[in-house]
Parts: C-alpha cells; sequence; structure tokens
C-alpha cells in the first residue's frame, strides 16, 4: 500500500516534464514560423518591389531606344536637307560661274572693258597700181575686205577686236570712203591694223584656210600679212577719243 504514492508522483512528474517541453517546443515552432512568416513577407515585399523597378527600368529603356530612334530619323533627314542644300548650292555656284565667265565674254565681246591677252595681228594695205591704165578700186582696200577679216576672227573665237586701235564690236558702223575708211564716226588711213584677242593656234588657220579669207584678198590684190602676238591691248569702246 505504501509504493502507490511514489509511482504517483512520478507520472505527475513525467507529465509536468512533457507539458514543460511541449510548451517550449511549441513556443519554438510558433516563433519559429512568426519568424518564417515575416522574413517571407519581407522577401515577397523586396521581390515585388525589384520586379516593379525592373518594369520601370525596361519602359525606361523602351521609351529610350523609341526616342533614339526618333533622333536618328530626325538626324538622317536633317543630313538628306543639308546634302540637298550642298548639292544645290554648289550647283548654283557652278551656275553662278558659268554666267560670270558668259558676261565676262559678252563684255569683252561688247567692248565695254578692256581687254588684254596673246592673239593675232592682220595688216592690209592697198597694192602698188598705175592709175593711168588700172582702176584704183580693184588695188585698194575696202570695208568689205576689213569686215571679212573682222567676221571670220569673231567667228574663230576672237574675245575683242580693235582696228587701228579703235575697239569695234557688232555695231560698230564701218565704211570706205576713197584710200580711207571710217569706223564709228573716226577716220583712218592704209594701212589698216586688225588686232585680236584669242588662240592664236585658232584664229590663225582660221584665215589662212584654203580658199579662205586670206585668199580672197590675195585674189582682190590686197596686201596682207598676219603675224601671232604674245600680248594685245585693247582699249574700251568708252576710252576712245
Amino acid at each position: 500500500m505504501e509504493k502507490k504514492p511514489k509511482q504517483s508522483s512520478k507520472k505527475r512528474g513525467k507529465q509536468l516534464l512533457y507539458s514543460v517541453v511541449f510548451l517550449v517546443l511549441g513556443f519554438i515552432l510558433a516563433f519559429s514560423y512568426r519568424t518564417i512568416g515575416s522574413n517571407h513577407k519581407e522577401l515577397d515585399e523586396v521581390q515585388s518591389e525589384l520586379f516593379l523597378q525592373e518594369e520601370q527600368y525596361r519602359e525606361e529603356l523602351i521609351g529610350q531606344q523609341e526616342r533614339n530612334k526618333e533622333l536618328t530619323d530626325e538626324l538622317l533627314s536633317k543630313q538628306k536637307k543639308v546634302h540637298e542644300f550642298e548639292q544645290d548650292f554648289s550647283s548654283k555656284q557652278k551656275d553662278h560661274a558659268v554666267l560670270v565667265d558668259k558676261a565676262q565674254d559678252l563684255r569683252l565681246l561688247l567692248g565695254v572693258i578692256p581687254a588684254k591677252g596673246t592673239g593675232i595681228k592682220v595688216t592690209m594695205e592697198d597694192s602698188d597700181y598705175d592709175p593711168s591704165i588700172q582702176n584704183p578700186n580693184d588695188y585698194i582696200v575696202h570695208e568689205s575686205h576689213v569686215l571679212r577679216v573682222v567676221n571670220e576672227l569673231k567667228i574663230a573665237g576672237a574675245q575683242g577686236v580693235a582696228i587701228n586701235g579703235q575697239r569695234v564690236n557688232s555695231n560698230s558702223y564701218i565704211k570706205c570712203t576713197g584710200p580711207v575708211i571710217m569706223i564709228d564716226g573716226r577716220t583712218f588711213p592704209a594701212p589698216f591694223t586688225i588686232e585680236a584677242i584669242g588662240d592664236p593656234k585658232v584664229l590663225s588657220p582660221a584665215l589662212h584656210l584654203k580658199g579662205g579669207v586670206i585668199d580672197g584678198l590675195l585674189r582682190d590684190n590686197i596686201v596682207v600679212t598676219t603675224e601671232e602676238i604674245k600680248e594685245i591691248q585693247l582699249p574700251a569702246i568708252r576710252d576712245k577719243a
């Protein structure tokens, strides 16, 4: 009868120990769950924030790429316009240069500016004749002879022409009066010297073509000589006296 209380006391001690153990385990499990749940929530929040940032960066990157494409297209468009402007400007410069050259050639032909350069000199004189037995008109230089030489020189590319120092152009008036000729109101006696600025290698052969101007002058009993000149200076028409 005395042993039963001892067993009951031991049993209650074990139950108490188990209760304490279970209580401790429960507390540990509860704390662990709470800690894990809190960490998991924080991890979810971090991942959600990172995802949002990533989406934001992706959108910004896409926007920047689209902006870069717009700027690239705009740059290409402006470069094209600049290229077109440069071509147009270059073309206009070339056209302007051509027009300037043409204007200069016209001024030279009109005689409104002095001219200087290489060229050719043609001298024409009356032939010797006996007035008692020969017609003097068949042996003197007429305006037709002078005009024949001047026109041929212009056709061959002469940039300027003068007769006995008198600059002439397409509007000049040349008339024969006996042994002299009148050019734009001024009278000049023989010999008649025609100076023309241009390429001598072109002007001289043009005059000496077979059956051309020089042959025609010789047939008309005109004494004619030609000479290539390294430098000829012609006055402007406005400089005439």
